[in-house]
């Protein structure tokens, strides 16, 4: 049987855990040609180990544009083209409005949203009809959660580029959309809850699917978004939280 994404070229920012690891897993698994990139070299040679079926890395920060260059630069001499981008990449840091600070502030938009931007304008020259983008959107975006206002505002940034680039993209064929995670269990989230007592009750009793979510099931999400199954699909937010956000 044919894999969905049989000898199709994916490109992964923030693939060296979490939900970035298991989507470059899933893609892998179904015939991709995935490239993920990592801020750690050692973290990212471990992530290829995982993600096997040829998978490459290149270590590089979504925020540095030499970075990028240099990633879209490899995936050119290599395959020539990209099909699906998954722009991952992100950071989530919290302070509360008084105490933001300007390094806060840059940090978690260069990433977030500075990365995010120019990992797909340096992509695009390499993309033809029928690409994909996926970007990661949050909950966050949608919610006014306390301490994290800037994380939030980025992510809400995110959900409006989906809908402007769609119209920018639509005469190229090329259709972006956005996932947005819940509360899912990440080596991040893990930590989390070990350092906040009754953090992961609260939030099972807050999700109305009563659980956390797992990496693979928003891993299953993007493939979706970046497969043909989706292809009347254009500038939309797919929440994958349990239904925390519409209820």
């Amino acid at each position: 049987m044919t894999k969905r994404f049989e000898d199709k070229v994916v490109v992964i920012t923030g693939a060296t855990d979490g939900i970035g690891l298991a989507t470059a897993r899933l893609f892998a698994a179904e015939g991709a040609h995935v490239y993920v990139t990592g801020r750690r070299q050692e973290r990212l040679d471990e992530a290829l180990e995982e993600i096997g079926n040829g998978a490459v890395g290149v270590q590089g920060d979504v925020a540095d544009h030499a970075d990028l260059d240099r990633l879209f630069a490899e995936v050119k001499r290599d395959r020539g083209r990209v099909d699906v981008v998954f722009a991952n990449a992100g950071v989530s840091e919290s302070a509360p409005i008084g105490a933001i600070e300007e390094d806060h502030f840059d940090r978690v938009f260069g990433i977030n949203v500075k990365g995010m931007v120019f990992t797909v304008q340096k992509a695009l020259p390499l993309m033809s009809a029928g690409g994909a983008v996926v970007l990661t959107g949050s909950g966050a975006g949608s919610k006014g959660f306390a301490n994290l206002s800037i994380y939030s505002a980025t992510k809400a940034a995110v959900r409006s580029f989906a809908r402007t680039w769609t119209t920018d993209l639509k005469s190229r064929g090329i259709r972006v959309n956005v996932v947005s995670p819940g509360m899912v269990m990440t080596p991040a989230m893990q930590t989390y809850l070990q350092n906040n007592v009754g953090a992961e009750e609260w939030m099972q009793q807050t999700i109305p699917f009563g659980r956390l979510g797992q990496t693979e099931e928003i891993a299953k999400a993007v493939l979706y978004l970046a497969s043909d199954e989706s292809s009347f699909v254009g500038g939309e937010e797919l929440f994958v939280d349990g239904g925390f956000v519409a209820v």
